[in-house]
């Protein structure tokens, strides 16, 4: 930003001599400007450049949970048998879940 140093600078004394009213209305002019905003419609409206998927088709191979797996009954995720941590009421946890 470009600074024009020919402009007379504020002084301390001229910042202490706003007055209370030019304070206070400014102070409501920034709280007027706020605007609730809903993040899903704000959301909804967001498009990527280049980015029409609409077309695309999403193809993945889901395979079977393993014999050395099992299913977290906190989080619901597929883990390895290392990350079991303890089984609750015969449901298996995991580490993440159980700490």
């Amino acid at each position: 930003m470009a600074t024009d140093y020919d402009t007379p600078r504020k002084t301390d004394d001229d910042v202490n001599e706003d007055s209370i009213e030019e304070l206070k209305a400014r102070r409501n002019d920034k709280s007027a400007s706020t605007v609730d905003v809903d993040e899903f419609e704000q959301a909804e409206g967001l498009e990527l450049p280049g980015a029409d998927l609409s077309n695309e088709e999403l193809s993945v191979r889901v395979l079977p949970r393993q014999a050395d797996e099992f299913t977290c009954m906190s989080c619901f995720l597929v883990h390895h048998r290392s990350q079991l941590a303890a089984e609750k009421n015969g449901s298996p946890i995991c580490r993440d879940c159980a700490g």
